[in-house]
């Protein structure tokens, strides 16, 4: 619970900040006293479930908004080393997910190592859903439903998500491709 409170914190003064409102400005708007607002942007206070709705409607946020992390740089750096690969040795391939799936924005981001002759199967992501795949190193073969496509180095292809899919190397040499999954 307190990762929550740092992070309502955070985001409380960055958005009062980011809309020019004073502490005692944004009381007027959410019926949260001056002296509260000050408290919980200290971290010296908990607040409540009724008083996060209220700074989030005063702030015109969703109340995920207000109680999810936001970059208030825009930056994210992922070092390769911080990552949790998942690999698998009988079928050939190691999986980076950089960036995991993310509710507030529906995608995930994985690079994709496969070994000669190595596979992995895919199975459906959601009748939404949409795959995006760029091959950076290699020959990929990709059956989709059923269909086969070959994906060259620098190529890309996007299919629809909410069919089962495999994903082949058949060369001599490893095949890395980066998936984006947009849900």
């Amino acid at each position: 619970m307190d990762e929550i409170n740092n992070v309502v914190s955070e985001n409380l003064k960055f958005y009062r900040k980011q809309n020019g409102y004073s502490l005692e400005y944004l009381a007027s708007l959410t019926g949260v006293s001056k002296a509260m607002l000050g408290q919980i942007e200290r971290k010296e206070s908990i607040p409540s479930l009724t008083t996060l709705w209220k700074i989030a409607q005063g702030l015109r946020l969703s109340f995920a908004e207000l109680t999810s992390e936001i970059l208030i740089n825009h930056v994210k750096k992922v070092p390769v080393e911080r990552i949790e690969m998942i690999q698998s040795s009988e079928y050939g391939y190691i999986i980076y997910p950089y960036f995991p799936f993310d509710i507030q924005k529906k995608f995930e981001t994985n690079m994709i190592c496969l070994e000669s002759n190595g596979h992995l199967s895919g199975t459906p992501y959601g009748s939404n859903s949409t795959v995006y795949i760029t091959v950076y190193d290699g020959h990929l073969t990709l059956e989709v439903d059923g269909e086969c496509y070959t994906i060259n180095a620098y190529d890309s292809i996007k299919f629809n998500g909410n069919v089962f899919h495999l994903f082949e190397n058949h060369s001599n040499s490893e095949c890395r491709f980066n998936m984006i999954v947009h849900y």
